[in-house]
C-alpha cells in the first residue's frame, strides 16, 4: 500500500485529490496540509510514502518544505510536486531541492497516479511539458557543455542508463532493456549520480539535458 499525504491550501483540490486516489487499488491517504510547515510536520508525524506538494502555500511554501523533507535520512517520504506553475524559476527551485518528481496541475488523473507509483518505486519523473521546455532550452544554447560532459567520465553502461533516465525509463524498464540485474542498474545510477554531482535521479536528468547529452 502507498500511504499518500496531500499538501495544498485550496481544499477543493485536496477534496478532489482524496476523491481520485480513493479508488485506486494500493493507494491510501493518510493525511492532509494546508501549507508547507503543515506539510512537514504531518510527513513527520505519519510517515507518508509520497507526498504531494503544491508549491505556492502560505506561511511555508512547497520548495522550502521539500528541501527539508528531502534532507531527512531515508526512508524518507519521496516528494511529488503538483503545481499550477511551470515557470523556469520554480522547475529550477523545485528541482535544485531535491524533490522526486514534478508533475503540473493539468496533468490527467492517469499520469498523477502513475506519477505517485512512479516516485514510491524510487523513480524519477518530470512532467513531458516541463521535459519539452528543458529541450528547446537545450537546443537553443547550441551544443551543451562538452567540457562537462567530459569531466564526468561516465562509462558506456552509465551513460546509457542515463539516457534512458532521461527518457523517463524505470529501474525495471532499463534492467530489461538491457539485459541487466535490478541491482546492477541501482549501482550505475549510484556511480553516475557522484560523477555529474546530482543528489538525485531528477537532477541527474535535468544535468543531461543542460549540458546537451542526451543529444550525443
Amino acid at each position: 500500500m502507498i500511504r499518500v499525504l496531500l499538501a495544498d491550501d485550496d481544499a477543493l483540490v485536496r477534496g478532489g485529490l482524496r476523491a481520485l486516489l480513493a479508488a485506486e487499488p494500493g493507494i491510501e491517504v493518510v493525511g492532509e496540509a494546508v501549507d508547507g510547515r503543515d506539510a512537514v510536520a504531518a510527513a513527520r508525524a505519519l510517515r507518508p510514502d509520497v507526498v504531494v506538494m503544491d508549491i505556492r502555500m502560505p506561511v511555508q511554501d512547497g520548495t522550502a518544505a521539500s528541501r527539508e523533507i528531502v534532507s531527512w535520512p531515508p526512508p524518507r517520504p519521496r516528494v511529488l510536486v503538483l503545481t499550477t506553475f511551470d515557470h523556469d524559476e520554480v522547475v529550477d527551485d523545485a528541482i535544485a531541492a531535491g524533490v522526486d518528481g514534478f508533475l503540473l496541475k493539468r496533468a490527467t488523473p492517469e499520469q498523477l497516479v502513475a506519477g505517485i507509483r512512479t516516485v514510491a518505486a524510487g523513480d524519477a519523473l518530470i512532467a513531458p511539458a516541463v521535459t519539452r521546455r528543458l529541450l528547446l532550452a537545450a537546443a537553443r544554447r547550441g551544443p551543451g557543455d562538452p567540457a562537462a560532459v567530459a569531466a564526468a567520465r561516465l562509462t558506456d553502461r552509465e551513460a546509457e542508463v542515463l539516457r534512458a533516465l532521461a527518457a523517463g525509463k524505470s529501474n525495471a524498464e532499463i534492467a530489461q532493456a538491457m539485459f541487466i540485474s535490478l541491482e546492477t542498474v541501482k549501482t550505475h545510477v549510484k556511480s553516475l549520480l557522484g560523477k555529474v554531482g546530482a543528489r538525485d535521479r531528477t537532477q541527474a536528468v535535468v544535468w543531461a539535458y543542460r549540458t546537451g547529452f542526451t543529444g550525443r
